[in-house]
């Protein structure tokens, strides 16, 4: 009867490793596992700094993208997002709110744009 068990447990566990190898593996974007439009969605107290270079950039701002800024290609990905574009970002502006924000360890030049979401992007950008 034990030795049933055994065998019925190591046979659950086989057939549940079988089907997880089925599933489709679902790799790591420009920000990680979290979809760049999602991402975007947390700059929304930039949306004014990003259209204006002369607008204030608001605290809560600067903290996101202070936090997303760690990840420069995460932080490019974001400020070139269809989700920022049809929020109406400029992003020749975008890329300035790192320095707006006076963030000391900013990717000072690198470069953005040159790949986006498997294509490549119009124009390239580099943060200031």
């Amino acid at each position: 009867m034990e030795l049933q068990a055994r065998c019925l447990c190591v046979v659950a566990m086989l057939l549940v490793a079988g089907l997880a190898a089925l599933e489709p593996a679902h790799g790591a974007g420009e920000c990680g596992r979290v979809p760049v439009d999602q991402v975007a969605l947390k700059l929304a107290p930039c949306a004014a700094a990003t259209q204006n270079p002369r607008a204030t950039v608001p605290a809560s701002c600067c903290a996101q993208v202070r936090a997303i800024g760690r990840n420069p290609k995460c932080l490019c990905a974001v400020m070139l997002s269809d989700t920022a574009r049809k929020a109406g970002v400029k992003p020749a502006v975008a890329m300035t709110i790192p320095k707006r924000c006076a963030i000391a360890n900013r990717p000072v030049g690198y470069k953005c744009g040159r790949m986006h979401s498997h294509r490549t992007h119009p124009h390239s950008y580099t943060l200031p």
